[in-house]
């Protein structure tokens, strides 16, 4: 549950006073999971740019159900006017704990820029990635989309990133494939109803490919 901000918010980036917020609450409905995940998530552009984070909490610690799981990515975006108006400059920090250890620290720079395919944008980073856990560089390419249906009440957005990364056990570089596709309906101004479906290849300690759905809800600041 995260990133889904972005590209609606690139498209404002023009407007300074733009500020986009809003808290997700899901229920994971994918294998063994059956929990609750808090998703909050902010964009404010600038002059400059533009600044983004979330921070995802997941409840499903033994007995009372608390929260077990704590993940945060925070991004400033630097626009490069000279190369061009929708070109940005980027770093970024990835980070989080887990019953099982750590899930960052990780650092990410690189550059940003909208791919118009006419029907849909896409805002794409390409980007370096530095993992605490790796000896080497890798490289990441995250893309996410915005699509409204029916005047705004229906909503298609999501992300997909993909990265390279070194698997010790099998001593190869391998990529990690993650998207999480949403459909949001418009309830009511600021209340959305839907979910996601997380798809992964090789994420976290798992070489499966998994499909991990959610039901929703969502409300914009």
């Amino acid at each position: 549950m995260r990133k889904l901000l972005l590209l609606a918010a690139f498209i404002t980036l023009s407007i300074a006073s733009s500020f986009a917020q809003n808290l997700q609450i899901h229920y994971d409905m994918g294998k063994d999971r059956k929990y609750i995940t808090s998703t909050f998530e902010m964009f404010k552009p600038d002059d400059y740019g533009a600044s983004f984070f979330f921070i995802d909490f997941d409840f499903n610690q033994s007995g009372n159900k608390s929260a077990s799981l704590a993940y945060f990515e925070v991004a400033r975006y630097l626009k490069l006017p000279f190369i061009d108006e929708k070109f940005s400059a980027t770093v970024q920090y990835n980070d989080g704990t887990a019953p099982w250890g750590r899930l960052g620290s990780i650092w990410l720079a690189g550059f940003s820029y909208p791919i118009d395919l006419g029907f849909v944008t896409l805002s794409t980073d390409l980007l370096a990635r530095k993992d605490y856990a790796s000896k080497d560089m890798d490289i990441q390419l995250t893309t996410v989309w915005y699509k409204p249906f029916f005047d705004n009440k229906l909503v298609f957005q999501g992300f997909l990133d993909v990265w390279s990364k070194h698997n010790p056990v099998k001593n190869e570089r391998e990529f990690v494939v993650l998207t999480e596709p949403q459909l949001w309906y418009n309830v009511w101004d600021r209340l959305n109803l839907g979910g996601e479906v997380e798809i992964s290849n090789n994420f976290i300690a798992s070489d499966e490919f998994q499909v991990n759905p959610t039901l929703g809800i969502k409300w914009n600041f």
